[in-house]
């Protein structure tokens, strides 16, 4: 029997894709993890976008079999960074001939004669790669809000294929021939919000076999026995997407202090009386420090709903000890007045989200040992998956790959991978 540890899209994920025989214990009293959705006084939220980006069509079929085709939005990604009360087209690098003269010749030049290095974190590869003025008009303070680190801490491919990399030639070209594609120029979602995913997800095995608000507690890795709040399960295979570090513990295994760490997110989803002046960007970034969010995101524009319902997300340390939710509140109301965003909209409903990790600091060290603890637990037949199981920057479609994945080689009894790219 499989013992699947969470019941996120990356458990469901496997479920769907074993041949064996499973359980599914989910601490929590619903399923779907960080993609879960609240449907209230007309609006819909999730835990922060959670917009579908496939690269596969035949795993977007497989999502969305279950769901009302007349539901589904596919929408074309429109996003723009607000940069000195203006908004100028993403990705920053691609699109600075849209500032101020003076502005765009510094970016150009320091482009042009960026000293060769060879970078090893995250921060040398944005000066080598592009040049001081757009590092730090741009890419060095949203990355900081975001991450609520040091960017030397973190990987020089930390976000792999998400970084919206351009060559000179590129940021030259696109002067004049637009082309500001990225990897998630596109999306698909669900009027109903990303829920609708995991519910889809469910129909397809059998939901008798997922277990609600029972809490691992410890693994015993040699008897093959995990212990929970209520009860001792005794299992051939054990597959968790709870937190690496977290996994570790459970299963008794120390690790160095400071080896994995993560940020978390404070999300708002705000529900106005009214449209504001944005009609048409998807999310905005937001780079200066003088406003508390890194980024603010539309379900109004992308749903076509004709009052505005926003999300806005604010990065912390992990160690960060939070105020009061009407604190922030009261300061993402007036930052958002301040940024333009709204004007004399009156506030009908709000929710407030702790992502609590939300984005893993991904760094030389954590990769190395990531590799060789999931290596460790193979041997006792423990696999880690999901972007919080394998301590990875991946989309959601990675996660359901990742698990079919997983799943195909359990079935060949072949050797496992650790990551899906």
């Amino acid at each position: 029997m499989d013992l699947i540890i969470g019941a996120g899209v990356s458990g469901i994920s496997y479920a769907n894709f074993t041949r064996d025989d499973f359980l599914i214990v989910e601490r929590d009293a619903t399923p779907g993890g960080y993609c879960r959705t609240t449907k209230r006084n007309g609006y819909v939220w999730d835990y922060s976008g959670h917009f579908f980006h496939f690269r596969h069509p035949y795993i977007e079929r497989y999502v969305c079999q279950n769901i009302a085709p007349e539901s589904l939005v596919n929408a074309e990604k429109h996003t723009q960074i607000l940069y000195n009360r203006r908004y100028v087209d993403f990705p920053f690098q691609k699109n600075i001939h849209q500032l101020d003269k003076e502005e765009f010749i510094d970016c150009l030049y320091d482009l042009f004669t960026a000293p060769e290095k060879t970078p090893r974190t995250f921060k040398e590869m944005v000066y080598a790669n592009l040049g001081k003025s757009i590092a730090e008009k741009f890419l060095i303070p949203y990355n900081e809000k975001l991450y609520a680190c040091d960017l030397d801490h973190l990987d020089m491919d930390a976000m792999g294929r998400f970084f919206p990399k351009a060559s000179r030639e590129e940021i030259v070209r696109n002067f004049r021939e637009k082309d500001n594609a990225s990897y998630n120029s596109r999306f698909t979602y669900s009027r109903n919000g990303a829920i609708e995913y995991i519910r889809s997800l469910l129909k397809n095995i059998d939901e008798s076999k997922i277990t609600y608000n029972e809490t691992l507690l410890k693994i015993d890795s040699i008897r093959k026995i995990a212990v929970t709040d209520r009860r001792e399960i005794r299992y051939d295979r054990l597959i968790s997407t709870i937190p690496f570090p977290e996994l570790l513990s459970k299963t008794g295994i120390a690790f160095p202090d400071g080896l994995f760490s993560w940020n978390k997110v404070l999300v708002f989803n705000l529900g106005f009386d009214r449209k504001g002046n944005d009609r048409v960007n998807s999310w905005v970034y937001i780079p200066s420090k003088e406003f508390i969010f890194y980024r603010v995101g539309y379900y109004d524009n992308i749903l076509s709903d004709d009052r505005m319902s926003l999300y806005v997300e604010i990065g912390f340390p992990r160690n960060a000890v939070l105020q009061s939710k009407s604190d922030y509140l009261d300061r993402v109301l007036r930052d958002l007045k301040k940024a333009g965003i709204i004007s004399n909209q009156n506030l009908i409903d709000y929710e407030v989200i702790l992502m609590d990790p939300a984005y893993v600091h991904i760094n030389r060290e954590s990769l190395l040992a990531v590799s060789r603890y999931k290596e460790r637990m193979a041997r006792h037949d423990i696999f880690s998956i999901g972007r919080y199981g394998s301590w990875t920057y991946c989309s959601i479609e990675d996660n359901i790959l990742e698990a079919k994945n997983l799943a195909q080689q359990l079935i060949d009894r072949s050797p496992v991978l650790s990551q899906i790219e």
